[in-house]
């Protein structure tokens, strides 16, 4: 297995592994945000992960636009898209999925393999 579908598996799963808490949640509470937002901040093991992951999307989107600046990495604008909408779990190993693809396809828009 190469290291290219490795990071597909892991954005697989980093969608539907979530998701299936997330629509447990749902199912119980309904697909309201405020709920959503209450039930991530519940209490204090919680609201750890919660701000864990939330400061951990934020260096992720810096390293993405650091990376795009600096060798012409992949649009970072999908990636905030998927880490929104389902989690740094699926957008991270996403992002390394594009990127790897970029370095293996003869680097396009200056990307240089360091």
């Amino acid at each position: 297995m190469t290291l290219r579908s490795t990071y597909l598996l892991l954005a697989i799963a980093g969608t539907v592994v979530p998701y299936v808490f997330f629509l447990q949640h749902f199912q119980s509470a309904g697909f309201g945000l405020l709920a959503f937002v209450q039930a991530v901040f519940a209490n204090g093991a919680a609201s750890g992960f919660g701000a864990d992951l939330i400061i951990s999307s934020f260096v992720f989107w810096v390293a993405m636009f650091r990376e795009r600046a600096l060798h012409g990495g992949p649009q970072p604008i999908l990636f905030i898209a998927l880490n929104l909408l389902i989690g740094l779990s699926c957008a991270l190993p996403a992002w390394l999925y594009a990127r790897e693809a970029l370095l293996q396809d003869g680097q396009p828009d200056g990307m240089v393999q360091s």
